[in-house]
């Protein structure tokens, strides 16, 4: 359990503008601002880039950083 929270805390850690996301309830999306004071993130939703919700970090599950070209 001490392994498991560790590696959600270095995920959550490893989070920034521009990642895609996977939440715990099974969406992607990609995060477009985040607020460390109160541990959230804002996340966009969807191609159309109109839903743009705010949640809390630990209910990110991973983490996929852009490719760099």
């Amino acid at each position: 359990q001490k392994k498991q929270e560790k590696k959600q805390k270095e995920v959550m850690d490893a989070v920034a503008v521009g990642d895609s996301i996977l939440t715990t309830s099974g969406f992607y999306g990609m995060v477009i601002d985040i607020n460390d004071d109160q541990g959230t993130v804002i996340v966009e939703f969807g191609n159309n880039k109109n839903c743009r919700i705010p949640m809390n970090k630990t209910a990110i599950v991973q983490v996929e950083k852009p490719d760099a070209e």
